[in-house]
């Protein structure tokens, strides 16, 4: 059954990324088996001016991060609200990328394009799914595609990870240092 634009918006408005590292403006359409979104890469995007100077191109991790978006993390969201979890334990976890395959990049996208991304559902088990995914422009035009895959996980498991102090002391410039025996 396809979802309705009040679901729609609603998985939307619980995907945790925010500007300046959000994605996805807009779900089209999804059902238990894919999911459709949109994003406009706005030409301010904080990675243009390095990437490249005088050709400004959206690196191809973005492109990847933008497929996780879509495809593992706010269609997760979506199987996870069909199985009858409610929001509160939505909210409660995180979803971790956990595996990108066969990742293809076909073309470049730049400041101002508008993409389309899709994700087709490959398995959804044990809060763990795994999907193909791909960018194409508004007029078909494949970008990338790949084999991406998340794991929902509680949100206080991944705090107790996050908050471990690294083994190594900072260094005078900022960065760790290791140090070889």
């Amino acid at each position: 059954m396809e979802a309705d634009r009040k679901t729609c918006l609603q998985v939307l408005s619980m995907v945790p990324q925010r500007h300046p590292f959000r994605f996805i403006n807009e779900i089209l359409e999804m059902d238990e088996e894919h999911i459709i979104g949109v994003y406009r890469f706005r030409s301010d995007e904080y990675f243009y001016p390095g990437h490249f100077p005088e050709f400004p191109v959206t690196p191809g991790v973005i492109l990847i991060e933008t497929m996780a978006q879509t495809g593992v993390v706010a269609f997760g969201l979506y199987l996870n609200l069909l199985q009858g979890k409610k929001e509160k334990w939505i909210e409660d976890h995180v979803t971790l990328f956990t595996f990108a395959e066969k990742v293809d990049f076909h073309g470049v996208v730049c400041p101002c394009e508008f993409v389309r991304i899709e994700g087709r559902k490959i398995y959804f088990r044990r809060d763990q799914l795994k999907v193909e995914c791909s960018i194409t422009r508004l007029d078909g035009e494949k970008v990338c595609s790949g084999i991406l895959a998340g794991k929902g996980v509680p949100r206080e498991s991944f705090l107790r990870q996050t908050m471990h102090p690294y083994p190594f002391p900072l260094g005078s410039d900022g960065m760790r240092e290791v140090v070889a025996e």
